[in-house]
């Protein structure tokens, strides 16, 4: 759930760039006490998220503009539903109205994609990951928005679970030292998180069960090695890691890889390569 607070500081930066000293074409063009009402209407189908980022946003403007929320996030849109109506001056409303709309289409077009690669895997049980690939400075909203389209967040950063890839196993001198130096680092802070170490073959799949993981990460695999990865661990008389497909995932590509019975699909292009939801607010 999105705490406000968490978004606010967001929403200013998009003020600061977007309005700074004033709305001019605003100010110069509507009287000060002129009052309105606008409807968000949806030109596309897809899967709606950011409300209450736009509702915010409104507020932030605004305090006394009303922003009445008719869908909520996750619902299904088709064209022409009105998924809220915002109320009050009119010149709050056309300031803050780019703003909202720039978070409520990128929101609801990540939780679209979102909602897209998890009906390519229904029956199965993949469950689709996002990835650390947002935008700088919007992570928050963007795995927000995955959730709201039925997807699972991966760690949010660097800070909440161990994820060791090629580069860290390389400068560790190899996958076994990496996990122990991770286990002894852990034990020292008091810490207990999550290990999940990246492979590139069945040989270093083999590396991780020896020395143990919660996770692992099968990178750039083959549909017929990811397979082969899912019998070795499900065979494996010790801990069993969770597996992780990864790299190069795309909606053509998704089934194939939810069959070989990994547990996680992470895409990448959820939030990297995001298409706009087609939204508009029009004033009535």
């Amino acid at each position: 759930m999105l705490k406000r607070d968490d978004v606010i500081e967001v929403i200013d930066r998009a003020f600061a760039e977007d309005v700074r000293d004033g709305d001019v074409t605003t100010i110069w063009t509507i009287p000060e006490t002129k009052q309105a009402r606008a409807e968000f209407i949806a030109r596309a189908d897809g899967v709606i998220a950011g409300l209450d980022v736009a509702k915010w946003v409104f507020e932030r403007v605004d305090g006394a503009i009303v922003f009445d929320a008719r869908m909520a996030d996750g619902d299904v849109i088709k064209p022409g539903d009105v998924m809220a109506v915002v109320s009050g001056s009119a010149r709050g409303l056309l300031t803050a109205e780019r703003t909202a709309l720039n978070f409520l289409q990128r929101m609801s077009g990540i939780a679209t994609m979102t909602a897209q690669f998890v009906k390519e895997v229904e029956g199965t049980k993949a469950r689709i990951l996002d990835t650390r690939k947002t935008v700088p400075g919007l992570r928050v909203l963007d795995k927000y928005a995955v959730v709201a389209g039925g997807g699972v967040n991966h760690r949010i950063g660097l800070f909440d679970m161990v994820l060791l890839k090629e580069n860290h196993i390389e400068a560790a001198d190899g996958i076994g030292p990496a996990v122990m130096s991770v286990r002894k680092g852990m034990a020292q802070d008091g810490r207990t998180l999550k290990i999940e170490v990246e492979v590139e073959n069945l040989n270093e799949l083999e590396e991780v069960l020896l020395v143990g993981a919660d996770q692992v990460m099968l990178d750039n695999m083959s549909i017929a090695e990811m397979r082969q990865a899912v019998e070795r661990v499900a065979n494996f008389d010790g801990q069993k890691p969770a597996l992780e497909a990864s790299g190069d995932v795309s909606m053509a590509r998704v089934r194939d890889i939810a069959e070989t019975g990994v547990d996680y699909i992470s895409v990448g292009a959820l939030t990297h390569s995001v298409k706009a939801m087609n939204i508009s607010m029009l004033f009535r």
